[in-house]
């Protein structure tokens, strides 16, 4: 990655895309999610007829970071593990903690952003969304989510930027 930094650019260009598309698939989910007023009671039993624009939009933004944090931390590990340098980068403690941060930050918006997809399915009579009963998606998890996703990006290409240029630092020092 280091001799082209076009393809570099290029490539953390398209995670951050992939981000920012599943930041506003989250927001649009959220507008979108299934209201009280869809929900349809028969004594105990309940119904969702259909299921929402919401599910379409969650899978989008699951599948957007998703591939998204792939691709950052495949960029990322081939520029950490594919260069052979002679003296070792300074500010790698760093880098690690955001990396830490971005997988944390991820692992928790695909947990909201799949278990709010999974209740935005229609839901028939005494089935449910689990043990039977009808779920809803509450106001926020859409966008906090959403927001955990794109925090998950910003601090993968805060690590990258970080080890691309403590890359550049190292190689100008051994020239």
């Amino acid at each position: 990655m280091g001799k082209h930094p076009l393809g570099c650019v290029l490539m953390y260009s398209v995670v951050a895309s992939l981000g920012l598309v599943s930041f506003a698939a989250c927001l649009v989910a959220e507008s979108k999610k299934t209201k009280k007023g869809d929900l349809k009671l028969d004594g105990k039993m309940c119904f969702l007829p259909s299921r929402s624009h919401a599910f379409e939009l969650g899978v989008a933004a699951s599948v957007c970071l998703s591939t998204a944090q792939i691709i950052g931390n495949v960029l990322l590990c081939a520029n950490y593990c594919g260069r052979p340098n002679t003296r070792k980068p300074k500010k790698p403690a760093l880098t690690a903690i955001l990396l830490a941060f971005s997988w944390i930050s991820f692992g928790v918006a695909a947990i909201l952003i799949s278990a709010a997809t999974s209740m935005s399915r229609a839901q028939p009579y005494g089935e449910g969304w689990l043990d039977g009963e009808c779920y809803l998606v509450r106001d926020g998890v859409y966008i906090s989510s959403g927001v955990l996703s794109l925090l998950a990006v910003c601090t993968l290409l805060g690590a990258a930027s970080i080890k691309i240029t403590t890359n550049q630092q190292v190689d100008q020092d051994t020239k």
